[in-house]
């Protein structure tokens, strides 16, 4: 085969893995736009839960909880699929440099969400719980299911938990969110109102309620938030990937063509090659027919 066709083909292989890669960028930020819908919704729910708890706090600061536990609970969001760049180690790289404040001897426990993010940590010990992530954003529910039920698992172990999430907030970064004792950055909340909130039950039956509906928002928008910034890495990741298999392409497209316009000027000297042999051979005829005749 020559070295033209191999570089057709080779264009050709590139062409195809170019048509795979642009339609992953194309369900990427199909998925975004789906995500956005979500996440705005799951952010205003949050921030609504958050108003009414500093609301309440700033009334009822008593009834927030003091204690904390010994060992730390992590819940580490990263991504189930590839082709969204660091974004996994970036995560990584975060938790680890948040761990260098916490006091010596002090074990975390980690829950660990995405496949990509089971393969940079299957190897440590901290590690309790390795939950499927989200490739749509259909499946958040079932990963909060998970999450949930690995959580009431290690309350059963240690009690009270001092739960931390660390996730990708999208051009925040990665985001550092202390979830359980709740609330504790609402401490020093100025009074919005003159009045205390009228409640129905009891301050620390409220706060248990507000807590629980707090938990279930705050775990959806960290995991949409998550699967955003996953989708938006993913467009960015593949439209660059795409953009350097065009230029491939270009290139290999180039030097066909010049090898083409090569295998041409061989041929056509081939054939002006067999002109003047074919001329010789008939001067060469000629003149001898008219030797012939002379004689």
């Amino acid at each position: 085969m020559s070295r033209r066709h191999e570089l057709e083909r080779h264009r050709h292989s590139l062409g195809e893995i170019r048509e795979i890669m642009n339609a992953m960028k194309t369900l990427a930020y199909m998925e975004t736009r789906k995500v956005a819908r979500f996440l705005n919704a799951q952010q205003a729910v949050v921030d609504n839960i958050e108003a009414a708890a500093a609301d309440f706090i700033t009334f009822h600061s008593d009834a927030l909880p003091e204690t904390e536990t010994e060992i730390p609970v992590y819940l580490l969001i990263g991504t189930e699929r590839g082709f969204c760049g660091d974004i996994n180690q970036s995560l990584l790289r975060q938790f680890e440099a948040a761990q260098q404040h916490t006091a010596p001897g002090v074990t975390a426990r980690l829950l660990a969400v995405g496949h990509k993010l089971h393969t940079l940590l299957q190897d440590d010990g901290r590690v309790s719980a390795f939950i499927d992530g989200t490739n749509v954003a259909e499946e958040i529910d079932t990963v909060l299911e998970q999450v949930v039920h690995e959580l009431v698992s290690l309350q059963s172990q240690l009690g009270a938990l001092t739960l931390y999430a660390f996730y990708h907030g999208g051009e925040n970064g990665i985001v550092m969110n202390r979830l359980m004792p709740p609330f504790q950055t609402l401490h020093h909340t100025e009074i919005s109102y003159a009045h205390p909130p009228v409640l129905n039950l009891s301050p620390a039956d409220f706060l248990l309620e507000l807590t629980d509906h707090y938990l279930f928002a705050a775990l959806n928008e960290m995991l949409y938030s998550s699967l955003m910034a996953e989708n938006d890495r993913r467009v960015s990741h593949l439209e660059g990937a795409v953009q350097h298999l065009d230029d491939e392409s270009a290139t290999l497209l180039r030097k066909g063509n010049a090898l083409r316009q090569e295998e041409i000027t061989e041929e056509i000297e081939v054939i002006l090659l067999s002109a003047d042999s074919l001329l010789t051979d008939v001067k060469k005829r000629t003149i001898q027919e008219t030797s012939n005749r002379a004689e």
